[in-house]
């Protein structure tokens, strides 16, 4: 099963509203989804962005892929599409 962090289209007609949702590749955009990660809204100024760091990170460290949208979101929060343990250890300082 591949799992990927996407967004899920909500709200009004050209009101766009948008949950960060953990679903299986093969279900449709607005189907069935494991977990919801947080919530983003274009609408407003400026826009509005939710994200639960931890669940983001735990899915990403189980090798869910965000799309090309979620990953630029995520970055903008801070939280990189790279698990956190995989990261490259900072370098020692030369003496």
């Amino acid at each position: 099963m591949s799992v990927k962090i996407r967004l899920r289209r909500m709200g009004a007609k050209k009101r766009p509203f948008y949950r960060l949702v953990v679903a299986d590749s093969r279900r449709a955009r607005d189907g069935r989804f494991i977990e919801t990660l947080g919530y983003y809204n274009p609408c407003v100024e400026p826009n509005e962005l939710k994200i639960d760091g931890d669940r983001a990170r735990y899915w990403l460290g189980c090798g869910a892929q965000p799309s090309d949208t979620v990953g630029a979101l995520l970055k903008r929060q801070g939280i990189g599409t790279q698990p956190a343990e995989s990261a490259p250890a900072e370098a020692a300082p030369a003496a």
